[in-house]
């Protein structure tokens, strides 16, 4: 049949499975009137090796598309790539076969891929007598036991006599009414299926979104390889569109992608959400009649998407995962891929080619797992609680970046999820105080990791007053080389506390605890006032602490204490180790410098050293110092004063 562009298309797509040559395609045919086998290859052989489409038309005049999936034991990596897409199944056994490897193997794939829905299809009932027909539906009743099919209804038809085809649309169209259409939240992707050359149109990419929504005109990224082209053109199931989404049959034109640069396997997407990488964590479900253990370090093949990848699985949580059971592991991957988590996926062994197991991808891993690491485990545990909720995997996504503040744009990645929507659910769990906007940076993060983060700075704090008691500020670099920290963080992590009231900032870069104001002895107070008068008198060539200490009597410590008080009352600036100047005198540079500048277009230093009357010994490192200030910049072999 031709789907009408009026046509509408139900966001569901009807997958069959089974053995090789129980009767699939031709079941797909008598349904649809058209021909899955698209490869003459195929129809030479009579079976088939890549994923055949066909739209049906539902009773109320809506259409879904059917896949034909591969039944070949080599072929079923293309079987996994179009399962992945498969929202109700239709498991067909020949009746004079009966359950074989295959139709196991193919329903242990739709177990570990996440679907729930489907039926059987028992086939070729006209090749047998019914006392067989009975015997292969007990058999095919015991082979789904323990299954997401266990119960399913069984409908007996001759696909090439037409024998039940009207029970089984019937069955068919009701469970289709009974399928949740595929959502299409999230950003717009969709695993490449085919690609091809269309003489005229250029390159052609095929497939089934998995998630999101795409139109006409916009831009989408093909990865890996970060290529970037329009979506000149949208087909759903032959029919030309304007919009394609999730759950559609899709083909997409991309102008400016050359179609050698795109293979089954990549990805296309809504730019700057997917990045190719080469670990993933996971949950793994071996095979309970697998036979084997799957041990560490075991080389195994990852289908998921259309992409299957080698690579080796290191077991995180268990010695070794026997037949049955469950654990986390970390798939460490021989060649990029592109995925999110909650993607199912398909483990299988490299040599022989056997499946193993599969789940659910929890995270893109940046790091290599350690094996046996109970913050990692626990870590992975909250990360799997919160797939199936965007508010809940932004929160854990928080709450993993631990002391590194996050910004929306990463947020949104990471969830993969517009900023608009990414930024809404941020709000809903700031207002249930699970996470906290850092002021005006645009920055977010977890508040029980920021509660840690500001306990442990305010720890040093006060540590560094304890071996500082004649202190009043600490300056904020000296807690930059205490603490791991970033600037960056450290910086929005001390005007949180700021904000919270724990302490002052003042200019300079100090910090001064809330009370933290030390009432000065008589004596001590007229050294202040002596070292200050010394300073004030110096000007822009002030005596060192060295020459302050012999000049006034004053033991060196002492002498160092009263500079560190008039520091801290901004009474002096610390410009240098052994360079104090009085706060009046780093005024009136100030102002020359300006003067300077504003008369001269930039800095004459010349001009400058004979109106403040020093020598470079002292200007260039005061000049230096009020470079870190941010009041000059370097441009060229000048400065100027910074923009504002």
């Amino acid at each position: 049949m031709h789907v009408s562009a009026h046509s509408e298309i139900v966001p569901i797509v009807i997958g069959t499975a089974g053995h090789i040559d129980h009767g699939k395609s031709s079941l797909v045919r008598a349904l649809t009137g058209v021909d899955p086998d698209r490869l003459k290859e195929e129809q030479e052989r009579g079976m088939t090796i890549d994923l055949g489409y066909a739209p049906l038309a539902l009773p109320d005049g809506r259409v879904v598309g059917i896949i034909d999936v591969p039944g070949h034991e080599r072929f079923v990596r293309n079987m996994v790539a179009g399962a992945t897409g498969i929202d109700l199944v239709v498991l067909v056994v020949a009746a004079d076969d009966g359950v074989m490897p295959q139709t196991r193997e193919h329903l242990h794939i739709m177990q570990m891929l996440g679907l729930k829905r489907g039926f059987v299809a028992l086939n070729k009932i006209d090749l047998v007598d019914a006392e067989l027909v009975d015997v292969a539906q007990e058999d095919v009743e015991n082979a789904l036991r323990g299954t997401f099919l266990e119960g399913a209804p069984i409908v007996r038809v001759s696909a090439t006599k037409g024998i039940g085809l009207d029970a089984l649309k019937d069955e068919l169209f009701r469970q289709a009414a009974a399928t949740p259409p595929r959502s299409a939240e999230g950003v717009f992707r969709m695993p490449v299926q085919r690609v091809f050359s269309a003489k005229g149109f250029g390159t052609v990419v095929t497939g089934v979104p998995v998630a999101g929504s795409i139109e006409l005109g916009a831009t989408l990224e093909v990865q890996p390889g970060g290529l970037t082209g329009k979506v000149r053109g949208l087909q759903a199931y032959g029919a030309s569109v304007n919009a394609a989404r999730a759950g559609h049959r899709t083909a997409i034109n991309l102008a400016d992608v050359a179609h050698e640069q795109v293979s089954r396997g990549s990805v296309v997407a809504s730019p700057g959400f997917f990045a190719p990488l080469s670990m993933v964590a996971a949950r793994l479900t071996v095979l309970a009649d697998l036979g084997r253990p799957v041990t560490n370090r075991m080389k195994v093949r990852l289908h998921t998407g259309t992409a299957d990848p080698s690579g080796e699985v290191i077991v995180l949580d268990q010695e070794r995962l026997e037949p049955g059971a469950s654990g986390l592991v970390q798939l460490r991957l021989d060649e990029p891929l592109v995925c999110a988590p909650g993607d199912p996926y398909v483990l299988r062994l490299a040599s022989p080619a056997i499946t193993l197991g599969g789940g659910v991808i929890l995270e893109e891993s940046k790091y290599r797992l350690k094996r046996f690491k109970e913050f990692v485990i626990d870590e992975l545990g909250l990360q799997e609680q919160s797939l199936d909720s965007p508010r809940e995997l932004a929160e854990a996504i928080l709450s993993r970046a631990g002391a590194t503040p996050l910004s929306l744009a990463d947020v949104a990645r990471a969830i993969k999820r517009e900023p608009n929507e990414a930024k809404k659910l941020l709000e809903t769990l700031a207002t249930a105080k699970r996470v906290r906007a850092l002021g005006p940076s645009g920055k977010w993060m977890h508040v029980e990791r920021l509660d840690e983060a500001l306990a442990r700075i305010k720890a040093e704090v006060e540590k560094w007053f304890t071996a500082n008691p004649h202190r009043q500020v600490i300056e904020v670099a000296e807690l930059r080389r205490t603490l791991d920290y970033s600037a960056d963080a450290l910086a929005l992590f001390v005007e949180e506390e700021a904000r919270r009231g724990g302490w002052t900032l003042e200019s300079g870069g100090f910090l001064r605890p809330k009370g933290r104001a030390r009432a000065l002895d008589e004596k001590t107070r007229e050294t202040v006032e002596r070292v200050h008068g010394a300073l004030a008198k110096g000007g822009v060539a002030p005596p060192s602490p060295a020459e302050l200490s012999t000049a006034l009597g004053v033991k060196p410590a002492e002498v160092q204490r009263v500079l560190e008080l008039l520091v801290d009352e901004a009474r002096a600036k610390r410009i240098e180790k052994e360079f104090y100047l009085a706060a009046e005198t780093v005024e009136r540079v100030k102002g020359s410098i300006v003067a300077n500048c504003q008369k001269h277009g930039h800095l004459e230093i010349p001009a400058l050293r004979d109106e403040l009357g020093t020598s470079r010994k002292f200007l260039i490192p005061l000049l230096e110092w009020f470079d870190t200030q941010g009041l000059t910049i370097r441009q060229g072999a000048n400065r100027v004063l910074r923009k504002r």
